[in-house]
């Protein structure tokens, strides 16, 4: 006979383990399952400074672990596992994975988000070495250094824009010959005197021993290539939600981010998402566990209605 947890969360982020806290402080029998790493993308983040209440010096890997040993000592069990199948169809959702089946009277979705690569060369090599994903994470770092931006959506405009606060230069990297998307964010990258855009070009290689210190470019159209010297690269060429499991089994936008409202409702009841999973417009480590927050009072609430 397997045991029926309350609250199973699938994904040991921060905003899976900020639910893991919420649910087993409240006297919940709560299991979180991570497939990988706990932490998510966290746990790849060398410094964290806009986690309010980061100590100096917090690594990604540091504020996850206090995180995941917080929700243990209230009690969350922690399986290493992959779900494989899942079936939200009765009151007791049941979650196949590689190694158990298991068995919940509510679910947090929590398996986050990945950022797209670019494709280069030592691109997963120099990651976290000087090329980024994130600026919002990490623009301090490259004070009155010169950084390249890949990318030419509304979203790799505005954070060479932002990156403009802190770096020396922006140079953005656009393999077609001109930006689609907003005008307005076009027009303050063009007066930025701090940008300047390579149109046609791909990034070819990133090269560093170890830390970035180049890339080799390449145009698109007459395949010359150039080597441009910079500090750190930013890809910003979108996110891929880590959905694919919950394909028709929940209601989801076009991109595959899961539809919740504000309490972190699906469309299923009993059925809860937080973090970089769902439909968002800033993914943070702060908004993360602010879902997670969300996600399971509201499935405590669901929990006392229901059972």
């Amino acid at each position: 006979m397997h045991n029926i947890y309350d609250i199973v969360i699938i994904g040991g982020g921060p905003a899976g383990l900020s639910a893991a806290i919420y649910a087993a402080r409240s006297k919940m029998d709560t299991l979180v399952i991570e497939r990988s790493k706990f932490g998510g993308q966290t746990a790849t983040t060398d410094e964290i400074e806009n986690y309010p209440g980061s100590i100096e010096n917090c690594t990604g890997p540091q504020l996850v672990e206090r995180m995941r040993k917080q929700a243990e000592d209230f009690g969350t069990k922690f399986e290493k596992d992959e779900i494989l199948e899942v079936d939200f169809t009765s009151k007791i959702k049941e979650l196949k994975g590689n190694k158990d089946i298991y068995k919940a009277k509510s679910v947090i979705i929590a398996t986050g988000a990945s950022p797209k690569l670019a494709g280069f060369k030592n691109e997963i090599e120099l990651r976290g070495r000087g090329i980024s994903y994130c600026a919002t994470c990490d623009a301090d770092f490259f004070t009155d250094l010169n950084v390249a931006v890949v990318g030419g959506g509304d979203s790799a405009l505005t954070e060479a824009i932002y990156l403009t606060k802190f770096a020396e230069s922006v140079t953005i990297i656009h393999r077609r010959d001109k930006f689609r998307g907003v005008k307005s964010i076009q027009e303050k990258v063009f007066n930025n005197p701090k940008i300047k855009v390579i149109y046609d070009s791909v990034v070819e290689e990133a090269i560093g021993d170890g830390i970035l210190e180049g890339l080799i470019i390449k145009n698109v159209k007459t395949g010359e290539k150039s080597n441009l010297k910079v500090d750190g690269c930013f890809v910003f060429v979108g996110y891929e939600p880590i959905s694919d499991l919950f394909k028709d089994k929940i209601k989801m936008n076009e991109a595959g981010y899961i539809i919740t409202d504000e309490e972190m409702k699906t469309n299923i009841p009993g059925v809860f998402a937080a973090g970089d999973i769902r439909v968002k417009s800033l993914r943070q480590v702060i908004t993360a566990a602010a879902d997670g927050a969300i996600a399971a009072t509201n499935a405590e609430h669901y929990l006392e209605n229901e059972f």
